[in-house]
């Protein structure tokens, strides 16, 4: 029977190497500081550290899944975006069928599926597209008369079958991804762990003496700093001491 690992730390798995770098970054800069503290302090100590996260970057995005999911990625936003020209093409077809098609662009799903596209949801797009080739095959008679092809329609839904294959493989590597962290936590636990270390001896070191270092040693700070880099905010300087 599996026993279930608890995470220790209270933020994302992604974000955790990231704190651990910046406290390597610290302990590296003040390893004077620290070997004066307490001789466990050494560059093996160091180099130890730095192999954890190594191994903790690689589990949660190893470089052959990142690269997987950026192709994956770059082919349905190719796909999504030549798309464009087709929807150009049913919006005439409907103007030249007026007569008989009283539908908007919006009412045809035409309208939905360009903004998927300006926002790169490849969801979206899968969503709005079934609504489009649905309603195409209702009206089919009127719109071939305009000039919609059979052509035109398989590869319409040769795009919709091809953004439906790239989410759900991007979706898989994810899933697979996951679960393989899942079944390897106490390596995250582990890391999590030295980075308390260094950071409890960091607050002995320098609570009280020098604040700016204080906060290279304080989770929350460091955290914080994490989030704003991922924004592309500005980092707040306000420290804390948790």
């Amino acid at each position: 029977m599996n026993t279930t690992i608890n995470r220790l730390f209270n933020c994302k798995d992604e974000e955790l190497p990231v704190v651990a770098k910046f406290v390597a970054f610290s302990l590296k800069r003040d390893l004077a500081d620290f070997t004066a503290f307490s001789p466990k302090f050494t560059t093996n100590y160091v180099i130890n550290f730095d192999t954890k996260i190594t191994a903790i970057s690689d589990l949660l995005e190893p470089q052959a899944e990142t690269l997987a999911k950026s192709v994956i990625t770059a082919r349905y936003t190719a796909t999504m975006g030549s798309l464009i020209g087709s929807i150009n093409r049913i919006s005439g077809y409907i103007k030249l069928g007026k007569a008989e098609l009283d539908f908007t662009d919006a009412g045809f799903g035409l309208s939905a599926l360009r903004k998927s596209i300006e926002k790169n949801d490849v969801e979206g797009a899968i969503a709005n597209l079934h609504i489009i080739l649905a309603n195409i095959n209702t009206y089919k008679t009127i719109l071939a008369a305009q000039g919609l092809t059979d052509e035109f329609i398989s590869n319409l839904t040769a795009a919709s079958q091809s953004l439906a294959a790239d989410k759900q493989q991007q979706y898989e590597i994810t899933s697979n991804r996951r679960s393989i962290v899942q079944n390897n936590i106490s390596l995250l636990n582990d890391a999590y762990n030295q980075i308390m270390e260094i950071n409890s001896v960091g607050k002995i070191l320098y609570k009280g003496s020098d604040q700016a270092k204080l906060a290279d040693y304080t989770f929350t700070d460091l955290l914080k700093k994490v989030r704003q880099i991922s924004k592309g905010t500005p980092t707040d300087t306000t420290t804390t001491t948790k």
